[in-house]
């Protein structure tokens, strides 16, 4: 593994069981115990009902793409070989969405709507990033 250039997510309290699941190729959100709604990014209340009270529930991995955006420019030394890419929204299965990217098909084929399914990045040692590849059945 080489070295990693891009920011790291930061393992924070709130965070740290999200990251440690994506180490393990498993991820995991946070739910709420009162409403039963998922949450990301992580956070000590939820934003649906205020409640403080949370667990951490494997998600399914399945989603689509909410919105998706194609970056033509680097902002910086370390995205410079992957211009272009996309920067996306994916709602899961669980109806959260999360920020990510679509990889394993050019960057201006994501389609809102289209099938995906997470996979992950072993960035570092300790990091693995969940991104996500078209699920067949994509939408025209």
């Amino acid at each position: 593994m080489g070295e990693y250039l891009k920011p790291l997510p930061s393992k924070n309290l709130d965070a740290k069981p999200l990251w440690d699941s994506c180490k393990h190729h498993s991820m995991a959100l946070q739910r709420c115990v009162s409403c039963g709604q998922f949450r990301y990014p992580p956070r000590s209340l939820c934003p649906n009902c205020h409640a403080t009270e949370t667990e951490w529930r494997p998600v399914s991995g399945r989603g689509r793409v909410y919105v998706s955006l194609v970056m033509c420019h680097s902002y910086g030394p370390a995205w410079e070989k992957d211009v272009p890419y996309n920067v996306s929204i994916i709602e899961l299965e669980e109806r959260v969405k999360i920020w990510s990217n679509v990889i394993g098909c050019p960057p201006d084929e994501v389609k809102i709507g289209d099938p995906v399914v997470l996979v992950y990045e072993d960035v570092t040692e300790e990091i693995s990033l969940p991104k996500f590849r078209p699920a067949g059945n994509r939408t025209a």
